[in-house]
């Protein structure tokens, strides 16, 4: 018979300093007893797994902390989330930010005190008698219906319903942490249930890793796209329409210049571009399945007894248009682009900026293909997609594969032979991919394409998705060489995944100093006084004609004034026009960084154009 030892004996004769383990691929605990001969792999402090364990472990210590300070605390849920956790709580006292030094110096001593935390396995009834006097607790162990739950104790200072893992005692937290604001959040979601107070945190192995991320934080706010926006004159969003946007003139340019150029890249890849309608019959949801599926995020309207939906996606439409004529296997893979103008119902309380909205453009697209094109098809569109990517100024991106969610469509057939095909297609293009489990489209498995910005920051902007089913479900034929009927296989595709949301992203990435091509207003000739007013109208006259996007600053103000309000607008070069450049026929050019130099108008016009290039197609 096998012999069976804890985890900190097996750590301990392997020379290991774990703070957990990893067995038959599940994260355990130390404590846990296992096989002395099993493979394990021990997760250390510097593992990279290790972070999640540390804030799980650092959200009960932060639980114990405020039920300690305030004992008719309830206890909800507090799971890790993004670079740190949260706990949702029920409270007498209203928790306010003066109150985070006191639990933060409360945590503290909790970690120093080092309660040993253990893990017990009770039965659902030990757990509701346990719990019995905590109504969250009570309803999540009823809503599990399970014989046994876990919890974990803080020796007899604390106890939570838990699947953990978790380090071996409080003392083993490191105290790089801080409480960095509170929020209200519904009792699991649902706004008809109790309002409680959501404390988000944040924890760190190092004192220099949580310097960096709070530094980072506040350049994240510095470089918030509503601030930039503002500045620049480019968007508004109001009340009066929840989650759209209101463009000005100057977004408005660098929107159609941003899709514009993506409109070049695709028609030169072998793309026909389409448009649909924006409303259409329930009739055709129902038959694609988003009836079922994403009736919840329509915006629904009536008309003549019937009830139409505004489209939250182009698929249905873009079929449409591939069943019109006759279609044979020579004319596949035909490459279906649409700039298509959706709206989706998002909650309120997601909305934010041009990152979460309702209304939006998807650089949409629909590959009809065969079932032996998605290879080359995916290693097309993955070189597309690193090319648009790099000349936006990112020059790498991470991809997941996300296989069959809960709610789908379809039969495991289908589903085993989308994503066979799709990880064959991943490894034909040659990208390393990480799995994100469940979160595939409900009609097929996915790829997703993040880009990181400057600030370390991950966006996820591209998807690849395989669709074996709608094709069929809305009865879209080819004419295969057999000379038979066949399905295609439609593969959806998005290299920015809305303009909207992107151009949040690119004014984020750059603190509003866009790449010269894309920015609205490339060039203002700022007058030192009035006198010089014609030369700059003239000079500016001239550069448009040389495609150069410019204005003029005649405004009876100092020339510090204008430089300082240009500069605050992005404006990459400001033209400073006094007698010097009016009797010579030169242009001083003044750069953000604050520099500037002197040459003749032919010379700055030749200097603006290939600055101002846009990306070679």
């Amino acid at each position: 018979m096998s012999e069976m030892i804890s985890g900190f004996e097996l750590a301990k004769r392997n020379g290991e300093k774990a703070i957990a383990m990893i067995v038959n691929g599940k994260e355990v605990d130390l404590s846990s007893l296992v096989d002395a001969t099993a493979q394990v792999e021990f997760i250390t402090k510097n593992s990279p797994k290790a972070i999640e364990i540390i804030r799980h472990t650092t959200a009960h210590i932060m639980a114990q902390a405020i039920k300690t300070l305030w004992p008719s605390t309830q206890l909800a849920i507090g799971p890790v989330i993004e670079n740190g956790f949260y706990y949702d709580i029920s409270c007498d006292h209203q928790l306010v930010p003066e109150d985070f030094e006191k639990i933060e110096q409360k945590m503290r001593e909790i970690i120093k005190t080092n309660y040993k935390i253990t893990r017990e396995d009770i039965s659902s009834a030990q757990a509701l008698e346990l719990f019995k006097n905590d109504k969250f607790k009570i309803e999540l162990i009823t809503d599990l219906n399970v014989d046994t739950v876990s919890i974990y104790r803080h020796e007899d200072a604390f106890v939570d319903l838990c699947r953990g893992p978790h380090l071996p005692g409080t003392g083993s937290a490191p105290t790089h942490f801080k409480i960095m604001k509170i929020a209200g959040a519904y009792w699991r979601g649902d706004s008809k249930r109790e309002m409680l107070q959501r404390v988000y945190a944040t924890a760190w192995q190092t004192k220099e890793d949580l310097e960096n991320y709070l530094h980072n934080l506040e350049e994240a706010e510095k470089r918030d796209h509503r601030k930039i926006a503002k500045d620049m004159d480019l968007f508004h969003m109001q009340e009066e329409s929840p989650g759209c946007i209101f463009w000005h003139p100057k977004g408005w340019i660098m929107y159609n210049v941003l899709k514009d150029y993506i409109r070049r890249c695709i028609l030169k890849d072998g793309y026909v571009e389409v448009c649909t309608p924006q409303l259409v019959d329930r009739s055709l949801w129902e038959a694609s399945g988003h009836w079922e599926k994403y009736r919840e995020n329509m915006f629904i309207a009536e008309s003549e007894g019937r009830i139409l939906a505004v489209k939250p996606m182009n698929c249905p439409g873009a079929i449409q248009i591939f069943k019109q004529g006759v279609k044979s296997y020579r004319d596949l893979p035909l490459r279906m682009a649409e700039f298509g103008y959706c709206h989706r119902n998002e909650p309120s309380g997601s909305l934010y900026g041009t990152m979460r909205v309702r209304g939006f453009t998807q650089d949409d697209a629909h590959i009809f293909c065969t079932p032996e094109q998605i290879n080359s098809e995916t290693k097309k569109f993955c070189n597309l997609l690193s090319k648009i990517y790099k000349d936006l100024g990112f020059e790498s991106f991470s991809v997941k594969f996300s296989d069959r969610p809960e709610k789908r469509t379809g039969s495991d057939e289908i589903w085993d032979l989308s994503e066979k095909l799709l990880k064959e297609a991943t490894e034909e293009a040659g990208l390393t991919c990480t799995l994100n489990k469940g979160e595939g489209a409900f009609y097929g498995p996915k790829l997703e394409f993040s880009l990181k910005d400057k600030l370390g920051r991950e966006w996820q902007c591209g998807t690849l998705q395989v669709d074996f089913q709608l094709p069929v479900r809305l009865n879209a034929y080819y004419t295969g060489e057999d000379g038979e009927k066949h399905h295609p296989i439609m593969l959806h595709r998005a290299v920015l995944g809305s303009l909207e949301r992107f151009t949040g992203i690119l004014l984020e990435n750059y603190a509003g100093r866009l790449p010269w091509w894309l920015t609205p207003v490339q060039m203002v000739f700022a007058t030192i006084t009035n006198n010089y007013d014609s030369y700059a109208a003239a000079q500016c006259e001239k550069f448009t004609e040389a495609g150069i996007r410019c204005e003029t600053d005649t405004r009876s103000e100092k020339i510090s004034y204008k430089i300082r309000e240009h500069t605050i607008s992005k404006i990459p070069v400001i033209a400073v026009i006094g007698e010097k450049e009016a009797q010579n026929g030169t242009l001083t050019l003044r750069y953000l960084d604050g520099t500037q130099e002197t040459m003749s108008a032919d010379e700055a016009i030749a200097f603006m154009q290939n600055r101002c290039a846009t990306p070679k197609i």
